[in-house]
This record gives C-alpha cells, sequence and structure tokens, in this order.
C-alpha cells in the first residue's frame, strides 16, 4: 500500500512538473500599433492619362532637361489591430487589420516657361503635375516565432502574406492646358485644369517578415516594437475619372465614356478600344481600353504599439 501511494506521489508530481514546464505564458492576446514605412525599392511609375513618367522642362519651346520619375508607394503611414493565439511558449499564429496611407509621390510633370506651345494642330506642351497616392485595407496572417523571455523583454520573429481587401490608388493632376478655341484668331484659350482618377487594383498577395519584442508592463499588458519589411505589387483593374474641373467650375459631364472609363488588358489588338491599335479610333461611348500598370509597395517599417494578453 504504501509502496503504491509512493508511486502516485511520483506520478503527481512528475505531472505537475510536466505541466509547469510546458505551461503557456498565455493563449490569446490583441495588439493596438502604428507604423511608419520608408520605400526600400524604386521603379518606373507607368503612363498617367497617356503621359509617360518623366520630369520635362522647356524654355522657349525647346526641351531643356528630361528624367525618369522612380519611386514606390511603399512610403507612409499605417495603422492597424491584431489579434492572435499562441499555441506554445514558442509558436503562435497572428492575424492583423491594417489601413495603409502612402505618402504622395509625383507621377508625371512638364514644366514651360510658355503655357502652351502648339507642336501640331491637336496637341502641345503644357504645364501640369500628376501627383498619386494610395490607400488600402489588408488582411495580414503570420506565423511567430518567441525567442524566450528575459527581464521582461521578449524577442519574437514572424512572417507572413499580406493580402489587400479594398484601396486604390488616387491620382490627382493639375494643368494649364488649352480647353477651347478663340473663334476670332484660332488660337486655343488656356484654362486651369484639375482631375481626380481613381484605380481599382486585381487581387493581389504580397509578403511580410519582422523582428520585434515586447517588454512587460503588467500582468497582462506590455508594450512591442517590430521592424517589418513588406514587399508586393498593385496591379491595375480600372481606371475612373472622378473630378474634372476647369477653372474651378465641374466639367466632369462634359467628358465621354471613354474619357472617364478605362479598362486595364494585358495587350490590345485592332479590336481594343484603343486609337494605337485600332484603325477605327476609339468608340467615345465605351470605356477606353489600356495596356495594364504596376506600382509596387516595397517599404522597410518600424511599429509601435500596446499588446494585451489574456
Amino acid at each position: 500500500m504504501k509502496k503504491n501511494l509512493f508511486l502516485l506521489g511520483l506520478l503527481v508530481c512528475s505531472m505537475a512538473g510536466v505541466a509547469q514546464t510546458t505551461e503557456k505564458p498565455e493563449s490569446w492576446y490583441f495588439k493596438l500599433g502604428g507604423s511608419y514605412f520608408n520605400q526600400t525599392a524604386s521603379t518606373e511609375f507607368p503612363t498617367v492619362g497617356g503621359n509617360p513618367a518623366l520630369n520635362k522642362t522647356y524654355v522657349g519651346g525647346k526641351l531643356v532637361s528630361e528624367e525618369s520619375i522612380t519611386g514606390s508607394f511603399g512610403q507612409g503611414f499605417r495603422t492597424g489591430i491584431t489579434a492572435g493565439y499562441r499555441f506554445s511558449t514558442r509558436l503562435g499564429v497572428e492575424l492583423g487589420i491594417n489601413y495603409y496611407n502612402s505618402n504622395d509621390k509625383k507621377m508625371a510633370q512638364t514644366t514651360s516657361d510658355q503655357p502652351y506651345i502648339p507642336t501640331s494642330a491637336t496637341t502641345g506642351i503644357y504645364n501640369f503635375k500628376s501627383v498619386g497616392q494610395i490607400t488600402a485595407f489588408d488582411l495580414a496572417p503570420a506565423i511567430v516565432m518567441f525567442l524566450g523571455e528575459a527581464k521582461g523583454f521578449e524577442p519574437y520573429t514572424k512572417v507572413g502574406i499580406l493580402v489587400p481587401i479594398h484601396g486604390d490608388l488616387e491620382i490627382k493632376t493639375d494643368a494649364v492646358a488649352p480647353v477651347g478655341v478663340n473663334p476670332g484668331t484660332g488660337q486655343p484659350v488656356f484654362g486651369n485644369v484639375h482631375s481626380v482618377d481613381k484605380v481599382k487594383p486585381n487581387p493581389t498577395i504580397g509578403f511580410t517578415a519582422a523582428v520585434g519584442t515586447t517588454y512587460k508592463l503588467t500582468s497582462h499588458l506590455s508594450a512591442f516594437a517590430e521592424l517589418e519589411y513588406r514587399n508586393f505589387t498593385v496591379h491595375g483593374k480600372t481606371k475612373e475619372t472622378t473630378e474634372f474641373t476647369v477653372n474651378g467650375q465641374d466639367a466632369l459631364a462634359t467628358r465621354t465614356t471613354a474619357q472617364i472609363h478605362t479598362n486595364y488588358r494585358d495587350g490590345l489588338n485592332t479590336n481594343s478600344n484603343n486609337a494605337q491599335t485600332n484603325p477605327n479610333g476609339v468608340d467615345a461611348s465605351r470605356p477606353m481600353d489600356e495596356l495594364s500598370s504596376y506600382v509596387g509597395i516595397s517599404g522597410l517599417g518600424l511599429t509601435l504599439g500596446i499588446k494585451y494578453s489574456l
């Protein structure tokens, strides 16, 4: 009997010891944080409204300088909330919901010392500048590896994917451009033209990786910091002009369907609604067809926030 009681006591002590070594410090946790990202890779921006991604300067009607405009929409601010579940002292998973707002990026510009210089019967050189900005919501599932706690600090690493669920690229263009013809002289009449285009993306998936650490403030509350790299590319699907004003007056109703709406295609042919490939020209009653464009959103960012563990 004593032998059995001794064995039972030994078994209970052994189970208690195992429980202590496998006890999870927490199971569910939540994080709230804000980030600032810097771009890590620059590529040439796509064509904007038929204007290539160039910065051109004209003096006296002659081109005096020209340079490519490159960059990424990976620079900007992000806020997000994350739910995490810790399977063990070392392994966990997270699901974040984030809102990202990129910095403004110049995409095309022409500067001239004269408002308009005719180069043909229908085209000319004029002052304009196009600036783009991306706003987006994304889901960010990730696997987390915890590296152990010491003196309140617990470093960790994580890798995951980014799944944009809503957002667009907004392009604002301001120009001094011909808005009509003087019937008496046949010369162009200039105006201040402002337009806003919204580019909607195709579905895409990106990659993210981070290293970070928490610092325990109370039994349930910790501060955390993460250094995160992310990389994904947005592929345009459609474009719509949502604002078009001339000298401050709404003129969107004067635009045709082809001028307001664009469908991005992987290729253009003689059946496309595009004057460059279709011998019949553009059908103004249908959306324009243009080649697909891509923009990058790669960046390296620092996130600071608060973590609450249940």
